[in-house]
């Protein structure tokens, strides 16, 4: 779980932003030859990523529009958009890898390079930040450190556009908070157990509720993140 040094341009495992992408000021090599799109008939592509990627390209009226889907599904398949990942997406989606390459390049969430098959990102942006999120980052790597917690990509990020739940985290994509410096351990013995990293606090989980409302009734009306008008700071204990 060594951190990718940062002079080659990667962020590795629980090391941080990069200082640098790797070929951010690398001109566009024109001596090459021009892209062409797989064939089909010499790319395996797995089945269950094949029909996960045409069901997301038959949800648009333009097929490129399933790029980014696509592309995590890869991710989840293979762990990262691997060159081989982008090869298949582009056998299927019939463009080119460069065209894939461009979006996962742009997008954060994409990982071009084997930084771990899971991932937990702490948003540490304003309203995170102002909820100590970085001490809840830095007690997740500390705890997984100690653990010897493997294949996990820890790393701060920016917005992830659910403030209303500060601090909190995503985990393999699953939005979890709001949470504190005491969750650590319980999550990092969850990945590296390969669990369910706290139950009933993700935001897509049936029985999601706040910390605070475990000490009032729950109304009929009640939303799935309906907060209490006196909601105490969660690190406030």
């Amino acid at each position: 779980m060594s951190p990718t040094p940062l002079d080659q341009g990667h962020p590795g495992p629980m090391s941080g932003r990069p200082s640098r992408l790797r070929g951010w000021d690398e001109p566009a090599d024109l001596s090459k030859d021009p892209a062409v799109i797989p064939d089909p008939a010499e790319i395996d592509v797995p089945e269950e990523l094949r029909r996960e990627i045409e069901e997301y390209m038959a949800r648009y009226p333009d097929h490129h529009s399933a790029a980014l889907p696509a592309l995590g599904a890869a991710q989840r398949y293979h762990g990262w958009c691997s060159p081989l990942a982008i090869q298949q997406v582009a056998a299927v989606m019939r463009v080119t890898p460069a065209y894939l390459s461009s979006v996962a390049t742009f997008y954060d969430m994409l990982r071009t390079e084997p930084t771990g098959r899971r991932y937990v990102y702490v948003c540490t942006s304003v309203s995170c930040c102002l909820r100590k999120a970085k001490d809840v980052y830095d007690a997740i790597v500390e705890a997984a450190r100690a653990l010897g917690v493997e294949d996990v990509d820890i790393r701060e990020f920016e917005c992830l556009g659910a403030c209303d739940m500060a601090p909190m985290a995503s985990v393999d994509g699953r939005y979890v908070g709001p949470l504190t410096k005491s969750d650590a351990p319980e999550i990092a013995l969850a990945l590296k157990e390969g669990r369910t990293v706290l139950p009933g606090r993700g935001l897509e989980d049936p029985d999601f509720r706040l910390p605070w409302q475990d000490a009032e009734p729950r109304r009929a009306d009640d939303g799935p993140g309906a907060a209490s008008p006196t909601s105490p700071d969660p690190d406030a204990a």
